[in-house]
């Protein structure tokens, strides 16, 4: 599932740079007035803005959705990995052989008599 989630996210992600690009900012409605086709547009001449904005709105609300939730999932994937860890030091330690205290006077190099 959340490989699914990263595949929707940076499709959504791209689709609103796209529509962020596609649209005309707000100088453009002066030149849309003297003739300049907007009118002959397939959304007319003001459906394309609410079209795109509207679509741009809806792609920002999914992306923040997204986030979120991969955001959960990640925080739940980090506290097993972490579980898990933990899990396996123990055992690790739980197999070793427990370590024999050295005598102090064979550190030194001294043979006892």
């Amino acid at each position: 599932m959340y490989e699914v989630l990263i595949v929707i996210y940076l499709i959504v992600a791209l689709a609103i740079i796209g529509l962020v690009l596609i649209q005309q900012g707000k100088g453009a409605d002066m030149g849309a007035s003297f003739g300049s086709g907007a009118s002959g547009s397939v959304f007319g001449s003001s459906g394309a803005g609410s079209f795109l904005t509207r679509s741009t709105g809806v792609l920002a609300t999914l992306f923040f959705i997204i986030s979120l939730l991969l955001g959960t999932l990640t925080s739940e994937r980090s506290n097993k990995t972490s579980e898990f860890e933990n899990l396996a030091t123990e055992q690790v330690d739980a197999a070793k052989p427990p370590v024999a205290e050295k005598d102090p006077a064979s550190e030194n190099g001294s043979v006892p008599k």
